[in-house]
């Protein structure tokens, strides 16, 4: 269905060295579709299926409309936590469908890694802590994701320039670096700092392929960073979220609750917590338009190439 892919080889099957980064209730087919025809890796978090029925449907679409021969590669992201009770029938649906990488988070690698290897799948473990890290790399992971301060959605808490120099320590394979990362620019000094490539999330938000709500879009186009807030209230998971959508949902955003259990992998029980409150990183105040993701990439790769010349 699909050819799997070489660590080595990855790189050279991108336009750009950029994942577009999994983002819960907004990342759906047609944004992963575009990405990859676009040139970089397109991917999606199997819970914005509703049911594994509809993740088996999203599968197909992908798998139809992607040519690996052509386009760049996809990759699915799944919550290892246990608070996901759908996450081993998606890891199942994942190898059916010969996903070429698979992103876990929030939970160990291990049980995607024996079955992504089985097929001829990479995986890259999402983590926010060299600690993590190291668990990750012990667990047979491929490559590692960095999820660092200013990330949207679930966020880690500290500083790449920290992050990637410790992990750089002990680890000499593959590393994709996200929080904050909006523009060519960025995608090259995240490569400058010793990562292998860049992850973006909030700039594909306000994208046309987007599953975002419009007011959704509106809302990062207009926002800066001092409309971002860093809690665990609502979903358990320190994460950052934009403060106008914390008020439309009836928090006070400078009283807001104690953290609630950690919930990440089912959103069905409170579809206000989910649906209506936004989450997004620090770098929304440097977008300002809503594009289509070809021409989005058009646009990046001016400005990595710039930066690169520079």
């Amino acid at each position: 269905m699909t050819a799997s892919v070489t660590m080595s080889a990855l790189k050279d099957r991108l336009r750009l060295p950029l994942f577009q980064a999994p983002m819960f209730l907004q990342s759906g087919p047609d944004m992963v579709i575009a990405a990859c025809r676009a040139g970089i890796v397109g991917t999606f978090p199997s819970p914005n299926a509703r049911s594994t029925e509809e993740l088996e449907v999203w599968l197909q679409q992908i798998t139809r409309a992607i040519d690996p021969g052509i386009d760049a590669p996809w990759a699915i992201n799944l919550m290892m936590h246990r608070s996901n009770p759908r996450r081993l029938d998606d890891l199942q649906l994942a190898a059916q469908y010969e996903a070429p990488l698979i992103i876990t988070a929030l939970g160990s690698p291990r049980e995607a890694v024996d079955i992504a290897h089985h097929y001829g799948g990479r995986v890259f473990a999402d983590v926010i802590s060299p600690e993590l890290a190291r668990k990750a790399i012990d667990a047979g992971a491929d490559g590692l994701v960095l999820v660092c301060a200013g990330a949207g959605g679930h966020t880690g808490q500290l500083s790449p320039f920290a992050f990637v120099e410790e992990v750089r320590r002990f680890w000499h394979g593959d590393l994709v670096l996200g929080g904050g990362i909006v523009s060519g620019r960025g995608i090259r000094a995240a490569e400058v700092m010793g990562a292998t490539y860049a992850y973006m999330g909030t700039r594909f938000i306000a994208t046309e392929e987007s599953l975002a709500d419009p007011r959704y879009k509106d809302m990062v186009v207009t926002s800066s960073a001092k409309d971002i807030i860093c809690t665990d209230a609502i979903s358990g998971v320190p994460a950052n979220w934009l403060r106008p959508s914390l008020i439309q949902a009836g928090y006070d955003p400078d009283h807001l609750p104690p953290a609630k259990a950690v919930n990440v992998g089912d959103a069905s029980g409170d579809p206000t917590r989910w649906r209506d409150i936004w989450s997004a990183g620090q770098n929304v105040g440097s977008i300002d338009a809503t594009l289509p993701i070809a021409r989005l990439v058009d646009q990046l790769e001016q400005e990595y190439q710039s930066a690169c010349d520079a």
